[in-house]
């Protein structure tokens, strides 16, 4: 893989949305934010969060080039935003329903002339942490694997009782896989007989996340 239009993702959201893939001048979108303090190492603690925007219809030798990441807004400290980034990127997020939905009125100097423009939101990359505040999924505790969420075998650390996920993966490999036996290198005594969990589909955890109710920015 190359680039992300060669993966699964790109060419199902094709098939799913035709008439968004059909027009070659429609932008797909990947999100990103990180904290960082952007004074020196050893100055009081500070947590500055920029949200960049990168087009991913370029080649792939210049998509990730710093001329085309877009700083969308910066969030400011002096600490992270925690549950609280919701309500920083409202505006973002309404202005992506909108390209979504409507478009905007763009002009294209190639070939002269204008046209409505439509963007998508394809990805979003961060760290866990990161993860936790932009998706809204708790990374600590029991429940910390979204990808499991429930189905998860977490057990805890004798000494410092903290959750842990060490060799839960071997599950995910083809049930005849020699690693699932190997009781030496991996999880001490333990053969590993489960199978991977179910993997919902867009629409099974929009049906899941619609059961909470009204959402309140901010909590």
């Amino acid at each position: 893989m190359v680039h992300p239009s060669d993966g699964e993702a790109w060419k199902h959201f094709n098939n799913v949305h035709p008439h968004f893939s059909t027009e070659s001048r429609n932008v797909r979108l990947r999100l990103c934010t990180d904290g960082f303090n952007p004074f020196e190492l050893f100055a009081a603690p500070y947590s500055c969060w920029p949200v960049i925007l990168t087009v991913y219809n370029l080649p792939p030798g210049i998509c990730m080039r710093p001329e085309f990441m877009f700083l969308s807004m910066v969030i400011p400290g002096p600490s992270n935003p925690r549950q609280n980034i919701d309500v920083c990127l409202c505006s973002l997020i309404d202005e992506l329903m909108q390209l979504w939905s409507s478009g905007a009125l763009t002009y294209d100097i190639s070939r002269k002339q204008n046209f409505i423009m439509r963007a998508a939101l394809m990805w979003t990359i961060n760290d866990f942490p990161a993860y936790e505040m932009v998706s809204g999924w708790s990374t600590y505790g029991e429940l910390a694997y979204p990808y499991c969420m429930e189905n998860n075998k977490v057990f805890t650390l004798t000494n410092e009782g903290k959750a842990s996920f060490f060799d839960c993966h071997h599950r995910f490999l083809p049930h005849n896989h020699r690693y699932r036996k190997n009781r030496k290198d991996f999880f001490i005594g333990r053969v590993e007989n489960d199978v991977a969990p179910p993997c919902f589909s867009g629409e099974e955890l929009f049906d899941v996340v619609s059961e909470y109710g009204e959402i309140v920015f901010g909590l």
